[in-house]
């Protein structure tokens, strides 16, 4: 009998334990399928065997188990572009001890829910578009070792807690758009070591105490103040870049650390503490005469209607429009919505194409000439019209908020304002609920990418004076979007890609990447939002595109480069082509190693304003930048580009003008 009754609390404890495990299990499949369906864009099918009917997550990909395979330890999805957000879901993962997803476009807030994960030991989230401040939560994680949140757009201070993280070793924060201090300070009686801090008494605060600290990288933030001294074992680099209080050149200029935002401090001082001037001026007010105490009470009553009136206008106009209730979160109540109006007469002067006037044009969407992770890029024939380049957004409906719709009026209210030869001209859009669309459609320059012709054409086509009027080409079109817009505008990624050629090789700027800046403009805005209730958000009062106006200047410069060289920006075997060049940009006896081993003859005179301009346009110091307007006309004064200065480059070229005639 006793036999019989061990057995059956055996079997009793066994089947706790199946339960148990099957629950935690079943938990953790539950969040795995929660962050895939938070990603919209896959492009190399990495989830596609994430099936949430299977019960064992242990083979799919980036997923590792553990020995026992009953808990997910590892994700590791690095590199894929995977597009999305983080689900707040992965902090029920109770087991998990690296989360790695470095290298991707995801977009978003970084979840608080991950402070849940007290196994983690790695959270590698670098290279990716995530906005939003840094969690606080994150300083829950007692047993991370390294944390890498770099290349990111993260915004508002470090938290202090950091310092709480006694196994932190790695901390990886450049490139981001953090603010405040580093949160590191320290008594007067510490020594630091090649690899951390050894202190004898206990007034540390903030990273201060993290002593098994040995890498961090605060660089190219906006963080203020000091390097902290018991952070002076980190090399000078981990905080070049931002706005310090030091006499290091790298940091950056005045100017552009006016222009961070900075957090307002409200100081209130009691009557004791005022300076004597205030009370001086307290008393002046006081001993005015009664008709000026009269006259400024009409004067303030006046304005005080004239306000009221110029509200209730634009309470008037709000209520005129058509509103679109949009979530706060992906799955908040319906009580907690903002209210979104749509500006109808934004888009009444651009062409509104149909779908099927544009799946017709673009051969039932077949004809595909280009992708990114955000969008796709078709090429059609409009009936009795001009060739066409249609760039679709990859996103799906439930991912599309009322932000995203009034930032996408707004990019091409900014688009159809482009006006110039060298700029792809917008010629419409396409905006639909069923099946849900949304395309911009762009006039088609026939000839191709650029990048086509260095890189996989007939590079013969591209003799040097056909470069040198491209280079021209893009000059005047960058000076004129920079110079001759207002408010300028400028190409968000700025290559050989974003450059279209037309029959006679004139080169077309176009911003297919537009949709980029659109995303992450809507994602800032409405993460920001913390009220309840409806708020009237207009479209004149949303944040414009992003000018990165030295970023294009420098783009500008390795495109230079691109052109005359015939080589990729980047490769595997040769690394930057900045890098490589920078031998032989500054020596004229040198300078002809730059020029694409393919071009029969060039000519030197060009080469030499050409290296010229690049060296201004790579400069370190992007306050020593030209402006376009200036670079456009050292190009256009320097270079020939005339039939007969390929007559003088090449003996050739007379047979060939023969030839030709």
């Amino acid at each position: 009998m006793r036999s019989y009754a061990s057995l059956l609390l055996l079997s009793f404890v066994s089947l706790v334990l199946v339960v148990t495990c099957d629950s935690f299990v079943r938990e953790e499949v539950s969040a795995l399928t929660a962050f895939k369906e938070a990603i919209y864009e896959d492009p190399h099918m990495v989830l596609s065997n994430w099936n949430a009917l299977d019960a064992d997550p242990c083979g799919w990909s980036g997923i590792s188990c553990s020995s026992a395979r009953d808990h997910v330890v590892k994700i590791n999805i690095t590199g894929y572009s995977l597009r999305g957000f983080l689900a707040p879901e992965l902090g029920r993962i109770k087991f998990l001890q690296q989360l790695v997803l470095h290298g991707n476009n995801l977009i978003g807030v970084i979840p608080k829910e991950l402070g849940m994960l007290k196994y983690l030991q790695v959270l590698d989230l670098g290279a990716n578009q995530l906005t939003g401040p840094f969690p606080p939560e994150i300083a829950n994680l007692t047993s991370v070792r390294k944390i890498n949140l770099q290349s990111n757009g993260l915004t508002g201070s470090l938290p202090p807690e950091l310092g709480n993280l006694k196994y932190l070793q790695e901390l990886w924060l450049d490139r981001n758009r953090l603010q405040g201090t580093v949160p590191a300070s320290s008594g007067s009686d510490f020594t630091s070591s090649v690899y951390g801090i050894y202190a004898s008494n206990t007034n540390l605060t903030g990273l201060c105490r993290a002593s098994e600290l040995k890498v961090a990288d605060f660089s190219y933030n906006f963080f203020t103040g000091s390097i902290p001294k018991c952070l002076g074992y980190l090399p000078s680099t981990s905080f070049q870049g931002n706005c310090l209080q030091n006499k290091d050149p790298r940091q950056r200029s005045s100017s552009l650390c006016d222009r961070a935002p900075h957090a307002r401090t409200h100081q209130t001082r009691s009557p004791k503490h005022q300076p004597a001037e205030d009370v001086s001026k307290q008393h002046q007010r006081a001993s005015k005469p009664a008709w000026l105490l009269a006259l400024e009470i009409v004067t303030g009553t006046m304005v005080g209607c004239l306000f009221l009136i110029a509200f209730l206008t634009a309470l008037q106009r709000c209520n005129n429009k058509s509103s679109l209730i949009i979530p706060l979160k992906k799955l908040s109540s319906q009580k907690d919505n903002v209210t979104v109006y749509i500006d109808s007469e934004m888009l009444k002067d651009v062409v509104r194409f149909s779908r099927q006037e544009l799946e017709v044009a673009c051969e039932d969407f077949s004809n595909i000439i280009g992708s990114s992770p955000d969008s796709l890029v078709y090429k059609g024939i409009m009936k009795g019209g001009p060739e066409i380049a249609v760039i679709s957004l990859c996103i799906k409906e439930q991912q599309w908020t009322g932000y995203l719709e009034l930032y996408f009026q707004r990019e091409v209210a900014d688009l159809a304002r482009l006006n110039n030869e060298n700029a792809g001209k917008l010629l419409g859009y396409c905006k639909e609920s069923t099946p849900f669309t949304r395309m911009l459609v762009i006039e088609y320059a026939s000839n191709g990418t650029l990048y086509e012709h260095l890189h996989y054409g007939d590079g013969c086509q591209l003799s040097w004076t056909r470069r040198m009027k491209i280079v021209t080409g893009i000059a005047r079109g960058l000076k004129y979007l920079h110079t001759e817009l207002e408010p300028p505008f400028t190409i968000s990624e700025l290559n050989s890609s974003s450059v279209y050629l037309t029959e006679e090789f004139s080169p077309k700027l176009v911003d297919f990447e537009s949709w980029k800046s659109i995303l992450a403009r809507s994602e800032k805005n409405s993460g920001s939002i913390g009220s309840q209730g409806a708020i009237c958000v207009l479209p004149h009062s949303l944040e414009g595109r992003h000018l990165d106006v030295q970023g294009n200047i420098y783009a500008f410069g390795v495109l230079l480069l691109e052109i005359i060289s015939g080589r990729p920006p980047y490769c595997k075997d040769k690394g930057r082509l900045v890098d490589w060049a920078k031998d032989f940009l500054e020596l004229p006896e040198a300078m002809a190693y730059v020029v694409d081993p393919e071009l029969k003859h060039f000519r030197f005179e060009d080469l030499k304003v050409i290296c010229e301009v690049v060296n201004l346009c790579i400069h370190p110091d992007p306050t020593k930048q030209p402006s376009m307007q200036e670079l456009s006309a050292i190009l256009e004064s320097g270079i020939d580009t005339t039939i007969s200065a390929d007559l003088k480059a090449s003996s050739l070229a007379w047979a060939e003008l023969a030839l030709a005639s």
